[in-house]
């Protein structure tokens, strides 16, 4: 059981967490201040030492070189004793193995730190055997180029030995390169070791600077974790070193790792300035789900095809009001953009389709034509419209266009309204000429299938029709105004305008995503929607449940899910703080915050 550390805040695979020591740490941190090793094993005995709360003790320990066979390893393994302090245990990644401490350091760090692959296996390899409410230690390898990254991939305390040991060796250590001290002619820094002239700057006072940029950098790297905006950061820091660009992209390719770690919904904006972006989880989980459990509903309807805007949602933006005047909801209007690929208009305030900024040059690369080309592929494939009206400018969007039409498997027909500019006069009266004779559909069926193409998104496919209804099964109402649309039970079970029932969800605009009543909670777990259920034990939860009160979770729970909660004596619907898999290995930290919930009789 971890009693000392507790993980408040998820940004992928970097967290904000507590070490709670006489003197509470907030980590990611240097954990140079309060580490006490009670030392090797391998020199002589070590006393087992008493419990102390006011630092987080290293356990008495021996390390192993890589490739040591497993019979030497178990040979010479330790045991390592029940402490009622904070502890940490030594550990390699080849031998990894819960012994009950609340942080492990890898002793083998200075082997795999500077080398992608073996780092990027190291992590994964220490993350699937400790448990999710440890903090894992790196010791001997931290620099301020490097440390945003040992902290996206999963290291929550470091310490300054590397730092202040270059120093010693002449070496300044910026966020960006590694100088030579009698290189520079100036110091790029405003630390209190580089206030003094250049000429007195002594290695030593070198050495105190290195620890100041570090410490430096972890206060940045904190603060974006706080912000959701670590990626971001990341994406131009890793730029400085080769190693880091490699890092970088070998861990976007562990989708699992990543994807279960990685919020589904937050307020921070997505800066896609840079190719990498592409592989985010956040962009790759929503091409998902629109081409996976999205489906249309204005099935008589053409597809309408138009560029997305700067200001988001789109609908909100002067370009897009001016092709809402010409469609007249006689199309089914679908954006293209990149990074996030293709947007129906139902799903336009999702996260993170109303959460990103591009980069604007008028030029498509290359990988965003083919990235956006294929969710439009895979788009058309599951969804059927009688023709696509492409209203769209002659650059990169009008060649994804071009792309997907010569494809053999997408059997629609494609027609190009645009003549120069999307929003010029002659432009927007080809649209509108190209859907004269098209039916337009009701203010009520838009809204219906908003927040039913909306339950499919964050719940799964099938989920809006199975809880809202559909066809002529649709029994709900809608009131509000949209995006703050509400949901209701239809009180004369006709699906038409009239008194509303019991209320089943709020649309909550700011995210795109749909809060649940007690009563819609019941509905969905009652209907064949996919579910997102929080198994919990015998008591009523109130503000919030507590992972050691969580018995069981659906292991597609993501943090900011909807979820229901279930136990002997309540039933509750809520947000999740933690993944599924987390709530149920986690011994501390809060598991999902409570909307409502009822106790039971």
């Amino acid at each position: 059981m971890t009693d000392y550390f507790e993980v408040h805040e998820r940004d992928g695979a970097a967290r904000l967490g507590e070490l709670r020591l006489a003197d509470s740490v907030v980590t990611p941190a240097l954990a140079d201040p309060f580490l006490a090793d009670a030392g090797s094993l391998w020199t002589t005995d070590r006393d087992v030492p008493d419990g102390d709360e006011s630092v987080l003790t290293v356990l008495p320990h021996r390390s192993f070189p890589a490739g040591t066979r497993e019979e030497v390893r178990e040979s010479f393994r330790v045991e390592h004793p029940d402490l009622d302090a904070p502890t940490a245990a030594v550990v390699d990644s080849e031998g990894l193995r819960h012994v009950g401490a609340d942080a492990y350091v890898l002793a083998d760090a200075a082997g795999f730190v500077g080398h992608g692959e073996a780092f990027r296996d190291a992590i994964l390899a220490a993350k699937d055997a400790l448990p999710a409410d440890t903090a894992l230690l790196l010791s001997g390898v931290a620099t301020p180029a490097n440390v945003a990254t040992l902290v996206a991939a999963g290291v929550d305390l470091v310490d300054a030995s590397l730092a202040r040991t270059k120093g010693t060796e002449g070496k300044y250590l910026t966020t960006d390169a590694e100088h030579f001290l009698e290189d520079l002619e100036e110091l790029p820094c405003a630390c209190p070791a580089c206030s003094k002239p250049r000429e007195s700057f002594t290695r030593a006072d070198c050495a105190e600077h290195n620890v100041n940029a570090l410490e430096a950098e972890l206060r940045r790297v904190r603060e974006r974790i706080r912000s959701g905006r670590l990626r971001d950061y990341l994406e131009g820091q890793a730029r400085h070193e080769g190693w880091l660009t490699a890092t970088l992209r070998l861990f976007d390719d562990q989708w699992g790792y990543l994807e279960e770690r990685t919020p589904v919904l937050r307020n921070a904006e997505i800066t896609a300035a840079s190719a990498e972006t592409l592989d985010r989880v956040e962009i790759r989980r929503f091409a998902d789900r629109v081409t996976s459990r999205y489906r249309n509903r204005f099935s008589d309807q053409p597809l309408v095809l138009v560029p997305c805007s700067a200001t988001k949602p789109y609908s909100d933006s002067q370009s897009h009001r001016q092709f809402h005047d010409a469609i007249k909801w006689r199309g089914h209007t679908v954006s293209m953009t990149s990074p996030i690929g293709v947007v129906p208009q139902e799903l336009e305030t999702t996260y993170p389709a109303q959460h990103y900024d591009a980069v604007v040059t008028g030029d498509w690369s290359e990988a965003e034509i083919e990235f956006v080309a294929e969710v439009l592929r895979r788009y058309l494939r599951r969804n059927d419209y009688s023709r696509v009206v492409a209203h769209v400018p002659a650059d990169g969007y009008r060649e994804i266009c071009e792309r997907v039409e010569a494809d053999p498997d997408i059997d629609v027909p494609f027609e190009y309204t645009c003549v120069d500019h999307p929003t010029t006069d002659e432009s927007l009266g080809e649209l509108n000429a190209a859907l004269h004779g098209e039916p337009a559909y009701s203010k009520r069926e838009r809204e219906h299938n908003t927040v039913r193409a909306l339950a499919d998104y964050l719940l799964g496919d099938g989920a809006g029709d199975a809880v809202f209804g559909e066809g002529d099964r649709d029994d709900v109402l809608t009131t509000g105004r949209y995006p703050k649309l509400q949901v209701w039970a239809d009180a004369d079970g006709d699906g038409r305008e009239g008194e509303p029932g019991i209320q089943l969800a709020t649309m909550v605009p700011q995210y795109g995503t749909l809060s649940f009543t007690l009563a819609g909670a019941r509905r969905w777990v009652e209907s064949d929607a996919p579910t997102k259920r929080v198994e919990i034990d015998g008591f009523v939860p109130h503000g919030s449940v507590l992972a050691p009160g969580v018995v069981d979770a659906d292991p597609e729970i993501r943090v900011g899910d909807e979820v229901v909660i279930e136990g002997p004596k309540a039933f509750a619907v809520g947000r999740a703080e933690m993944s599924g898999p987390e709530m149920v290995e986690s011994t501390r930290g809060v598991a999902s915050e409570v909307r409502h919930v009822d106790e039971k009789s």
